[in-house]
């Protein structure tokens, strides 16, 4: 007996070693979503390799079976990357499991996974990277991520504590200015770009609340009565709230006068930080107390049934900084005085002014902030009825989409009812040139611009915006295609999100990924992705190549490889629109 028993484990043994030698070897052509699929979604791979005859199977990782045989597309040109692509279409596929495809005369693909839970382990990733760009004091994301931690850094006792006023604000001494993210992969914090950021995560928890709202991010505040995604945007609105001056304006970033080394940041060598303003009076910026006024409305309206006080602090806050902005609409930003750190320049502070009018109309109901937006909106709807994402440069369709969304008694319906036809078409429009795409992704040519993948997020959020307004399946199919795109179906195979998928990105622009001893970079950071413009000497070096080639996971290459809260947030909400009721 004892001699069959053996004989039986060799047996299976042998079986399994088989099964594995029969896998065919991988092959980096084969495109798809390396984390993986929702069951009742779309379900497709790139393959651009051209010895593909024109078969595919869908197998299981576990033993090889097969699950689905199929018949690759037609060869199509794409232009964005100059390959030839056919498509696997395994839309079939819905039971639960893990995967690869075998494309016949080409190879195996990376495995992922078909589950209806398959993306929260990456929303957990990309909504705990906020946690990891903390300043002000020690982050530790240990224990699912151990060794991953900073001491505290820009406070009280370190080499450059927050922060001085400088020359530029039109004030002097120091002030208490801690708490914020640093913004990118450099240690600067900027309102500018928290504002667009910390607005689109408000909107998730609004949005998706049922999806997001029992998310537990294991941070400091885990635990407590406040949702954790909420807790962590509350780290940044509280440093938001230090940049506002006595008469309501808002400065315009804090950061040292040049950025620092590849550092941890408690090591920041950048020289003393500062609280830093236009170079003469008012010393505030138009666009920055507009972004600041949105935010602080739109925080009052989520934190009210939570924490009151707070949310009474916030809209305090913002109707401070509108009645600033009404005095004075349109003060740019620029550097000036020796300082070389991020600009975030805009020429056009009238979209930032739209936006908070809109917040602040949607919290309380106010007739002048509804007037406001009434006379002035129609500048900002060829933005939407283009298709163009909100940024930094441009939250005009912020604001359209905050009106669309009024549940206010004063809301004008012939406006709210044009708002979101205008967004209903131009959903129609994006859903048919992802369709159209050989990649099945909604980005133009002209979309490769710094921070492209973060353009693709944003168009997941218009999209996902779009199926709450109207719930057409074809608006979520189109969004989950942006999400494919950026973990893993695209021309360089990679999944853009760190320490997600079977083969992510390593090196981005990110100081503490450069700086500390782990080999893997910091989780759950989204990169920049492919920048037709170039601005760095690593893409600037490339030949001519087409526009959705101009990559490279290199850390030297900040216009292409760095990571960003501003891009960083559009994925959150992508991410949380395909997540299942908690």
């Amino acid at each position: 007996m004892r001699s069959c028993r053996w004989f039986l484990v060799l047996l299976l043994a042998g079986c399994a070693q088989e099964s594995e030698s029969a896998r065919p070897a991988l092959n980096e052509s084969i495109k798809v979503d390396q984390v993986g699929y929702l069951p009742a979604r779309a379900k497709i791979a790139i393959v651009t390799d051209s010895r593909a005859s024109g078969s595919f199977a869908v197998r299981r990782s576990a033993d090889g079976s097969e699950v689905l045989t199929g018949r690759l597309g037609p060869p199509l040109a794409d232009p964005d990357t100059g390959d030839t692509v056919r498509i696997a279409d395994f839309s079939v596929v819905n039971q639960a499991g893990s995967f690869y495809l075998d494309v016949a005369g080409v190879g195996a693909s990376h495995e992922f996974d078909v589950a209806p839970d398959v993306y929260a382990k990456v929303f957990y990733l990309a909504m705990r990277a906020f946690y990891g760009q903390r300043c002000g004091t020690a982050v530790d994301l240990a224990p699912t991520y151990p060794g991953y931690r900073h001491a505290a850094c820009h406070a009280a006792g370190t080499p450059n504590p927050d922060a001085l006023m400088h020359a530029s604000s039109g004030a002097s001494g120091a002030v208490e200015a801690t708490r914020g993210w640093h913004d990118a992969g450099d240690y600067g914090k900027y309102v500018v770009n928290s504002g667009i950021t910390t607005g689109e995560l408000l909107w998730t928890y609004e949005v998706f609340a049922g999806h997001v709202g029992s998310v537990r991010l294991d941070i400091p505040e885990s635990g407590g009565s406040l949702p954790d995604l909420l807790s962590e945007v509350r780290w940044n609105l509280d440093w938001m709230l230090k940049m506002q001056d006595r008469d309501g304006g808002v400065w315009h970033k804090l950061t040292s006068e040049r950025f620092g080394g590849f550092v941890m940041p408690e090591r920041d060598d950048g020289g003393p930080r500062y609280v830093i303003g236009t170079g003469s009076g008012p010393y505030k910026s138009s666009c920055a107390t507009g972004d600041f006024a949105a935010v602080m409305a739109a925080a009052a309206r989520i934190f009210r049934p939570f924490d009151p006080d707070f949310a009474a602090v916030s809209l305090a806050a913002a109707e401070r900084a509108w009645r600033w902005l009404s005095a004075h609409p349109s003060v740019v930003f620029k550097n000036c005085c020796g300082v070389q750190t991020g600009e975030y320049g805009d020429g056009n502070c009238a979209d930032e002014r739209l936006w908070a009018a809109a917040e602040l109309f949607r919290t309380t109901g106010g007739a002048e902030y509804n007037a406001y937006f009434a006379a002035n909106h129609a500048a900002a709807r060829p933005g939407l009825v283009g298709g163009g994402t909100p940024s930094w440069q441009d939250v005009g369709t912020l604001a359209l989409l905050t009106y669309s969304f009024s549940a206010q008694p004063a809301t004008d319906e012939a406006v709210r009812g044009q708002l979101r036809a205008d967004t209903l078409a131009a959903a129609d429009a994006i859903v048919a040139r992802t369709a159209a795409n050989p990649y099945h992704v909604s980005l133009r040519s002209t979309d490769y611009v710094w921070g492209s993948n973060g353009v693709a997020a944003n168009y997941g959020v218009l999209l996902a915006l779009a199926y709450a307004m109207q719930p057409k399946p074809a608006y979520l199919d189109a969004a989950a295609d942006n999400l494919h795109y950026l973990l893993g179906r695209n021309t360089f195979g990679l999944s853009w999100v760190t320490q997600t998928g079977r083969r992510p990105f390593h090196n981005p622009h990110h100081r503490p990924s450069g700086a500390d001893a782990n080999a893997e970079p910091w989780p759950g950071m989204l990169s920049g992705g492919p920048n037709r413009y170039g601005g760095d000497p690593v893409i600037d070096a490339m030949p001519a190549i087409p526009p959705a080639r101009r990559y490279k996971d290199d850390q030297a290459s900040y216009a292409s490889n760095e990571i960003a809260i501003n891009w960083n947030a559009p994925l959150v909400f992508l991410l949380a629109s395909l997540l299942a009721d908690q």
